[in-house]
């Protein structure tokens, strides 16, 4: 029986059923899909292009984690979280501002935005700190571990497997050993060369270790388009980090392919920390199966600012919403801009509402300046990049190819007074898919500090021109435009 089916379905037999399976999936996107319209016809083309392999594509990297809900809250926790965000929102109202700037009153509509859109609180902070270098963040890290005494929080996209994720994992190792709760939570496919047996002794020591989305089977991801991106860490409740560097060599500029590694940390003291604790906790909460209650683990606090306090809000976003929270505020942020909007980023692949936030900016003459580096870690990713430059060139915008390195940084800012850092790239991937985190700083002194180190950064920059566009040949040409037809699945 089996050899006369066998004879029966011939391989045009089974790629005909193939088709037709592609072609039911297809149709059906138009109906059940939230994607957005430009997302749901990218994958009809790659569906009906390739056949079988877009099938398994779409299989693996098209799943809506939404409607899971791996971060839902019990009552006692969103009651909570609702009463604060309602004394915070009548603040808002009656006007809040600091004695020492009036910012927080001029994106007064941007922190309501927030509160409303992310349940993201105003918290103030007593100082903000901005390192640029691998080595001096991965040893002040390691210098802020070693001297921790109570807690220590790490969630990171990438811990190796190379001197320098040993280097930690051996100093929490230590921690733990002389009391200190320690847990270690990582993405499990951007830390796969990390595995069980290399953290053993850690476990034996009292740490905690999870990873996030772990597969079944050992590097077989099927959540490969969903990632745990953020990279923050939290010592004994006082200070946090948020920001692009990971822990792995190349982070600290030991690898010859990318050299000088060029990112953005922000340190942060105050109650900022609030904020970066419960998203620690939800995330760990899930990636652990830990059962921890968010309202015993963080103190909350109405906001009530202090002379000389920087105001901050934390953002996050990731596929369990499909409200895009950060993107949401930066294109506040640039469509607020009075003046000047400067943007860090390794990839520069947004949507169109973004890029027409930027294009309006710049036809409004606003100084728009884009930095980008000079080298693609992902090729196809970086033609769509190159292609979004010359469409940005032609509105006014001005963008700069960063030479001395790997330009990693994530960094916005806007007329000198309120500016943003975290994990999150310019691009769809992360305002959409990955798990990120952001901090939005409203203060003229954190602002200042990042342009002039962006300015800083053009000494080594040269122009990305009409004219560069120009010369690109038709081969270029053609592989930009079919990267850019991707866009919306890159």
């Amino acid at each position: 029986m089996i050899d006369s089916i066998a004879a029966f379905f011939t391989f045009s037999h089974i790629m005909l059923l193939v088709y037709i399976l592609n072609a039911i999936i297809a149709f059906g996107l138009i109906f059940i899909d939230t994607k957005s319209p430009a997302a749901t016809m990218a994958w009809i083309m790659v569906l009906f292009l390739i056949p079988v392999l877009g099938l398994v594509l779409y299989l693996i990297l098209s799943q809506n984690i939404a409607r899971q809900q791996i971060f839902k809250m019990t009552e006692a926790e969103e009651a909570g979280m609702d009463t604060l965000i309602g004394w915070q929102k009548e603040s808002v109202r009656t006007g809040i501002k600091t004695s020492a700037s009036e910012i927080t009153d001029r994106w007064r509509s941007m922190i309501s935005m927030n509160l409303e859109y992310a349940d993201s609180l105003l918290t103030d902070n007593s100082s903000v700190e901005l390192i640029y270098d691998g080595q001096e963040m991965f040893n002040r890290l390691c210098s802020d571990i070693e001297n921790a005494r109570y807690t220590i929080k790490l969630c990171y996209f990438i811990v190796k497997d190379d001197f320098v994720g040993r280097r930690l994992i051996d100093l929490l190792t230590k921690k733990a050993e002389e009391g200190v709760k320690v847990r270690l939570m990582m993405d499990a496919l951007g830390s796969r060369s990390i595995g069980h047996t290399d953290l053993r002794a850690f476990k034996k020591a009292g740490g905690k270790y999870a990873f996030f989305f772990k597969p079944l089977i050992r590097h077989m991801y099927f959540r490969i388009n969903y990632r745990n991106h953020r990279k923050l860490a939290i010592i004994d409740n006082e200070i946090g980090y948020i920001g692009g560097f990971n822990i792995a060599k190349e982070y600290l500029g030991y690898k010859k392919k990318f050299g000088f590694w060029r990112d953005t940390q922000m340190i942060i003291r105050g109650n900022a920390l609030t904020a970066l604790n419960e998203r620690f906790y939800q995330d760990w909460r899930y990636a652990a199966g830990e059962e921890l209650n968010l309202v015993q683990q963080s103190i909350r606090y109405a906001y009530k600012a202090a002379p000389g306090s920087i105001p901050i809000q934390i953002v996050s976003c990731g596929p369990e919403s499909e409200r895009e929270e950060v993107k949401m505020s930066m294109m506040k942020m640039i469509t607020g801009a009075k003046k000047s909007i400067y943007i860090q980023t390794p990839y520069l692949v947004p949507d169109t509402p973004m890029l027409e936030s930027l294009a309006m900016a710049a036809r409004s003459g606003i100084d728009v300046r884009i930095m980008i580096p000079c080298i693609p870690d992902h090729p196809f990713v970086y033609r769509t990049t190159l292609y979004n430059a010359g469409r940005l060139i032609r509105e006014g915008a001005k963008i700069y190819i960063y030479e001395n390195g790997f330009l990693h940084a994530k960094t916005l800012t806007v007329d000198d007074e309120i500016c943003t850092a975290g994990s999150t790239n310019f691009d769809i991937r992360s305002f959409r898919l990955n798990f990120e985190s952001n901090a939005f700083v409203y203060d003229s002194d954190v602002t200042k500090e990042m342009n002039r180190q962006f300015e800083e950064d053009m000494k080594f920059c040269r122009e990305y021109t009409q004219k560069d566009r120009d010369n690109i040949d038709i081969k270029e040409k053609a592989l930009e435009s079919i990267s850019r037809l991707l866009t919306e699945i890159l």
